[in-house]
């Protein structure tokens, strides 16, 4: 059985809550070109997996990348797909996207977006890409993905590895600036919250991407589009044109791949795929189940009687 959501003690230390919450609900409504290749790799990975999904959901598919949701409805074209956006300025923009016009005969395909959360156990894959590494609480949202799964479902998942931006941080180390972002999780431990969940059969590999960028101005322009600076130690208060520039000036100099080349930047992809395994009530003096486990588990007996 998937288990509590975490306490604040086992969070990822170096995410400030409320810094995360103000950035899911102004990150801009835009599938950033990074997402979109990182979910292209991922629906490549889908080739080995064996079963089909009658249903699957999208989750937060605007930053996850609309493209990709094209490319996995084409992979699955009978199967029910469910669109679920946490934040609420990005559900529009998906209906305005996803929605079929009223002449399209894709108006009544399967396919066809069903909008909000699908109830517990409602879909056999969720699909999240991008998403995990800005989560405060990266296991109360497993929990969520764990509980929306059928038994036997999967997660297919990817986020940013602790090599991402590894020469942002080395410039703002050099000046004496406070960090240049918070710390993402290695893949082993993303492993290891997944089975803590309950998930099973968790399979993590990881690639690194390089960027590559004409000015130190488009670069920052990238990088805001991507996300923002978490860290509870980051700068406390705004800064001005004189930082900017001296930021631009660092970046140009110590980012550059030969004199006058372009800046280049690391990116560490995490992907990961776990499975919802049957449920295990564990027997005490006071047992509980959901209702969905306990058909489950009645299911599983009377198959085997």
């Amino acid at each position: 059985m998937p288990l509590s959501p975490t306490s604040p003690a086992e969070r990822p230390p170096t995410i400030d809550p409320v810094a995360a919450a103000r950035w899911h609900a102004a990150a801009p409504a835009v599938s950033p070109w990074l997402h979109e290749e990182v979910a292209r790799r991922m629906e490549e990975r889908l080739q080995w997996i064996r079963q089909a999904p009658t249903s699957w959901c999208h989750w937060d598919a605007v930053r996850g990348g609309l493209q990709a949701h094209a490319l996995v409805s084409a992979r699955y074209p009978q199967a029910r797909c469910h669109v679920y956006e946490t934040a609420a300025h990005c559900a529009q923009v998906a209906r305005q996207a996803l929605a079929k016009p009223w002449w399209s005969p894709g108006r009544w395909s399967p396919a066809r977006p069903q909008w909000g959360l699908p109830e517990d156990g409602g879909v056999q894959m969720l699909w999240a890409n991008m998403a995990l590494h800005t989560a405060a609480d990266p296991q109360a949202l497993m929990a969520q993905w764990h509980r929306t799964l059928a038994v036997d479902g999967y997660l297919m998942f990817s986020c940013l590895g602790p090599d991402t931006l590894r020469e942002l941080h080395a410039v703002y180390a050099a000046l004496g600036w406070p960090p240049a972002g918070h710390a993402f999780t290695d893949m082993h431990d993303w492993g290891d919250m997944l089975v803590h969940t309950g998930f099973a059969e968790p399979v993590m590999d990881m690639e690194r991407i390089t960027l590559t960028f004409a000015s130190a101005e488009r670069l920052v322009q990238e990088l805001r589009e991507l996300g923002c600076n978490l860290h509870p130690d980051r700068f406390p208060s705004l800064r001005g044109s004189r930082w900017r520039d001296k930021l631009y000036a660092a970046l140009t100099e110590r980012l550059a791949t030969e004199p006058g080349g372009q800046l280049a930047l690391t990116f560490e992809i995490i992907y990961g795929h776990a499975v919802k395994p049957v449920p295990r009530v564990r027997m005490g003096t006071s047992s509980s189940v959901s209702l969905q486990d306990m058909r489950t588990l009645l299911r599983g007996s009377g198959s085997k009687s």
